[in-house]
């Protein structure tokens, strides 16, 4: 079994990181990891896309201070081609880059928009039974006036692969609710293996692309693919949405932010305390600063604007609501 204590457990951490935003917030990422879990003893792989086909522009880091930083930190940049995404639907970088990782270790994934707020040596990851992040919205299917239902939707994709969907079900929610249905974001998740993983992952993910059940043909597959295969992937594996304890990972060990005015204004102070202090050394502002939203948002303290704008314990319910007021006040930056 691969669960063993917490604490004791050897695992990989893997981001993506290209040219671009991507980059700073690897950095940032890999600060927070050295930060707040000294303890971790794996290896911190940054998957980097590499130029082909698949991309109008090069999409490697090219920054060599960024380059610099990353190594100085402990990461690994590992290249990776894209065969079957790429510029169309960036997205599909975290399937592809499974490929890559140490085949037969585990690993976790997270989304490079992520900061680790605590020990991550202390969660009790079950590599043995997937899960992803539970942090999420029901974004997708999006059920029409006269077509099938979200049993009918998520069903047609289970009987395409054959796989159980009466056991994917959580009998708790009402039916034709979304929490009923397996539905993850792809923020987070981990597994015994990347290559058994990946190979299952990018299997299903290019055959709703490419060949899907009739029954979605209304839907939209952009930018939702990675989230409708994922919870097909976990399932065909033996996980499930349960197989991680709460208040870990999208808790007190990690925060997907997925932008800098969101962090500010919907996270809790310890969120913010981690970016401001990882950010601050000399050595890394330095480069930080290379990045507009980075520099405004945390340098030049409008993140704090945009704190002040919220009650942080009565958010609005829905994430646009939270976007359209940082707009209208001008604090808006990516």
């Amino acid at each position: 079994m691969a669960r063993k204590e917490a604490g004791s457990q050897i695992f990989n951490v893997a981001i993506v990181g290209q040219q671009g935003r991507l980059a700073y917030e690897a950095l940032i990422f890999a600060a927070s990891l050295r930060h707040c879990s000294p303890d971790f003893k794996g290896r911190l792989i940054v998957a980097e896309p590499q130029p082909g086909v698949m991309w109008d522009n090069n999409p490697t880091i090219k920054n060599g201070e960024i380059r610099a930083a990353l190594e100085d930190l402990g990461a690994e940049i590992v290249p990776f081609e894209n065969n079957f995404f790429g510029q169309q639907y960036p997205y599909g970088n975290k399937i592809e880059m499974l490929k890559v990782l140490p085949k037969d270790e585990p690993f976790v994934f997270f989304d490079t928009d992520t900061l680790i707020t605590g020990d991550l040596t202390s969660v009790p990851f079950d590599f043995d039974r997937p899960t992803a992040s539970l942090r999420r919205e029901g974004t997708w299917p999006v059920p029409q006036v006269y077509g099938p239902g979200y049993t009918g939707l998520w069903k047609s994709l289970y009987d395409k692969f054959d796989l159980d969907f009466d056991s994917s079900l959580d009998l708790s929610q009402p039916d034709e609710y979304w929490r009923r249905y397996l539905y993850f974001n792809a923020g987070f998740f981990f597994f015994r293996c990347p290559r058994e993983f990946g190979a299952k992952f990018l299997h299903y993910a290019l055959a709703i692309r490419d060949n899907p059940p009739v029954e979605l043909c209304a839907q939209s597959f952009d930018p939702w693919l990675d989230q409708i295969a994922l919870p097909l992937t976990i399932h065909a594996l033996g996980g499930g949405r349960d197989t991680l304890p709460e208040g870990y990972l999208d808790g007190e060990v990690s925060c997907h932010y997925r932008f800098l005015p969101l962090l500010y204004a919907r996270e809790n102070d310890r969120v913010v305390e981690v970016l401001e202090t990882v950010t601050a050394p000399n050595k890394l502002k330095k480069v930080l600063k290379g990045s507009n939203a980075i520099k405004r948002m945390i340098y030049q303290g409008r993140g704090h604007k945009v704190r002040a704008l919220f009650d942080q314990d009565h958010l609005p319910r829905k994430e646009q609501m939270i976007r359209n007021k940082i707009k209208k006040n001008g604090f808006w930056i990516r």
